[in-house]
């Protein structure tokens, strides 16, 4: 569940912090925790809040003006679900294999990386057989992309069964979406998306499913997805995105918070590299229902 969805941004002194001189080691590591952040669909505030700390405090780190001490760091760690070794940027070094493949990896493009990591599944037995994959199907983007829509079309389409899979977190946690938020925390939320992708991969053989917009914040459930699903990115511009929200009569994402179209693009900017790892991807830009769907539909023409 995304933030800008529901909490409001403040817009208050964090925003018109005075300049001052940037210690380059301090703005690096401002720069991964807003990239943290944002992968994650947290706004400032809700971080501030997460992670127990001060938003003016945290708008100190991002900006990297502020030398924070190590217990602070461990929240906001904690808080971004991602250990302090990745907040440091120091992950590849916790032993010599990590180190090898580092160096191996080190400057391949985009491409051979995906190769690599595809091989790495075959060779763990993590990844099954292209049919098993083909037979599965998983729309993933933001909200407002049109996943359950364009989803259940096209499970009518090919004849299968339809997955909200939000709605089978909601079944296994027995509550509401936002109240395993307000209740358990973002950490908690996490924890039932993946068990809901488990047991939806276990059950169905043939489905669509349509996917929370923050299913990439946790890699391993990201891998989950990527390696037992075909997946499609519905793809759009973030006016589209807020656009279609709002005309479904939710007009929180902008309630009280001017700054909502900022934190969206920051939240697209920030998964934009994890969406783009789908199989396949269909711009909804500009383009009517009929039209999005038959270019989703045309995806998965029998092979004559």
């Amino acid at each position: 569940m995304d933030q800008y969805e529901t909490a409001a941004r403040s817009a208050g002194a964090a925003d018109t912090l005075p300049e001052a001189p940037r210690n380059p080691v301090l703005q690096s590591l401002g720069e991964r925790v807003r990239s943290l952040r944002a992968r994650r669909g947290l706004t400032r505030r809700g971080l501030a809040a997460v992670a127990e700390v001060s938003e003016r405090h945290l708008a100190n780190l991002e900006y990297g003006t502020g030398n924070v001490s190590v217990l602070v760091l461990h929240h906001i760690a904690q808080a971004l679900q991602c250990s302090m070794a990745e907040l440091l940027g120091d992950v590849t070094t916790t032993s010599a294999e990590w180190l090898l493949i580092r160096e191996l990896l080190e400057g391949r493009s985009e491409q051979d990386l995906r190769r690599v990591r595809m091989a790495a599944g075959e060779l763990l037995g993590t990844a099954p057989s292209d049919h098993q994959r083909h037979t599965r199907i998983a729309l993933i983007g933001l909200r407002g992309a049109g996943k359950s829509t364009l989803g259940r079309m096209l499970a009518e389409h090919l004849s299968l069964p339809f997955l909200e899979l939000n709605h089978e977190i909601e079944r296994i946690a027995g509550c509401s979406v936002r109240a395993i938020h307000d209740l358990y925390g973002a950490n908690a939320y996490r924890r039932y998306e993946r068990r809901a992708l488990e047991e939806a991969v276990q059950i169905y053989s043939d489905v669509v499913i349509a996917t929370p917009g923050g299913i990439v914040s946790d890699p391993a459930t990201f891998n989950e997805l990527l390696a037992h699903c075909t997946t499609v990115w519905l793809k759009a511009q973030p006016e589209e995105h807020m656009g279609r929200v709002i005309a479904q009569g939710d007009t929180r994402p902008m309630a009280a918070n001017p700054e909502a179209m900022d934190d969206l693009r920051s939240i697209l900017d920030g998964r934009a590299g994890f969406y783009a790892k789908a199989d396949h991807v269909v711009d909804t830009s500009g383009q009517t229902l009929e039209q999005s769907f038959g270019q989703l539909k045309a995806l998965f023409m029998p092979v004559r």
